[in-house]
């Protein structure tokens, strides 16, 4: 794991476009806020979901007005996922209603 994702994990640091973009590897950029119902209903295929890939780093990114990352991604709707390859988005997911979907995104990450 690089120094910049190592920054990022942490949910308080608020992180860049621009350290994303220069991200290495699988990662999954997770937007949505802690209040919203779409989003609590979501953490347990999310989870699920995740357990087949470990080593794709899961970012947790509390959106919300004033928040530029989310829309710097062009988010409307929570949860939305972003699925990143060394910093390029090849996937995107719209309030998910299975796990299989999150899984065949992060299998495709990890394949290209």
């Amino acid at each position: 794991m690089n120094e910049t994702m190592n920054k990022i994990m942490n949910q308080n640091t608020q992180i860049s476009r621009a350290d994303l973009d220069q991200s290495t590897g699988p990662v999954m950029l997770e937007f949505g806020a802690s209040w919203c119902s779409y989003c609590q209903a979501a953490q347990s295929i999310i989870a699920t979901a995740l357990l087949e890939y470990p080593h794709v780093q899961h970012i947790r990114i509390e959106d919300g007005k004033g928040q530029r990352l989310g829309r710097n991604y062009t988010v409307k709707l929570w949860p939305t996922l972003v699925f990143l390859k060394d910093g390029i988005e090849l996937e995107r997911l719209v309030r998910p209603q299975n796990t299989q979907v999150i899984v065949a995104a992060l299998h495709a990450i990890n394949q290209r």
